[in-house]
């Protein structure tokens, strides 16, 4: 790819993306284009990869880059658009990656037909274990969809979805990595109460959520057949999700998916 890829903002999301990039090989590194609010992020970033570019602002950024992520949070997005909005053309490739943060609020930014590729991935990238979905808007064409899923696709799985749907991802996959840290801390913590040492409780279950993910994926089994895999009559293992049933785990799980959705569609409607 020999486009300009500039990221706009190197906190922990812009960070893993533009290691991604980097790692994948999918461009030269002296094709990226950073810049942040704080110099001192920007200054950091450049110690380890010194052949990125680092803009002096926002505008400038735009006036190079073919391809502008905002990895910014969704308040700064106002402000960040005003910024540039008349320092891309028709050609330049907007890309969204904030929560509630709608195609049409951002082209309504710009007084000609920009090309907005709306995304939402989520912490995972940092390992390249992301899941991210991805959009294009009216003006975008699927060559442009095809070259952003392409850079995300270097830091984990994408999947190409209508943007209606993009407020229930946001919880089943941009919000739920946090749902997953608090499943994994308590059954943690079920194991220390009962004379585990920490530090191996910790380790053994994150392999064990991990790879019960993978044979989801790997499989193409149903969960809950997997599950009965492991549930041997009589067994510990039935014994332990008839307490989970009981204690509600499943209906708080299928709640907060609800109310997780519905905060992002508030989001997408101020």
């Amino acid at each position: 790819m020999d486009r300009k890829i500039g990221i706009i903002g190197t906190g922990n999301m812009g960070r893993a993306i533009i290691e991604g990039i980097i790692a994948s090989g999918i461009t030269e590194i002296s094709n990226l284009i950073i810049t942040d609010s704080n110099p001192e992020n920007v200054k950091q970033l450049q110690s380890v990869y010194n052949k990125t570019t680092a803009a002096e602002s926002n505008k400038a950024l735009a006036e190079k880059a073919d391809i502008i992520i905002l990895a910014v949070k969704p308040d700064i997005y106002p402000g960040v658009l005003d910024e540039i909005k008349n320092s891309v053309d028709e050609n330049t490739i907007v890309v969204i990656i904030a929560a509630g943060m709608k195609i049409s609020k951002v082209e309504g930014f710009f007084s000609f037909p920009v090309k907005v590729v709306r995304t939402m991935p989520n912490t995972p990238l940092l390992v390249n274990e992301g899941m991210t979905a991805v959009c294009g808007g009216n003006n975008v064409s699927a060559d442009d969809v095809g070259i952003i899923e392409d850079i995300f696709k270097s830091l984990g799985l994408t999947e190409i979805i209508e943007e209606k749907y993009f407020d229930v991802f946001t919880a089943l996959s941009g919000s739920s990595p946090a749902y997953v840290f608090m499943m994994i801390e308590a059954m943690a913590d079920g194991g220390v109460l009962n004379g585990f040492p920490r530090k191996s409780a910790l380790k053994i279950v994150s392999q064990a959520v991990k790879g019960a993910s993978e044979l989801i994926l790997k499989t193409g089994k149903h969960p809950g057949e997997l599950k009965d895999m492991v549930c041997s009559p009589g067994g510990t293992t039935i014994e332990a999700v008839a307490s989970l049933e009981e204690d509600g785990l499943r209906s708080a799980l299928i709640n907060a998916v609800s109310i997780c959705t519905e905060k992002s569609r508030s989001m997408g409607n101020n």
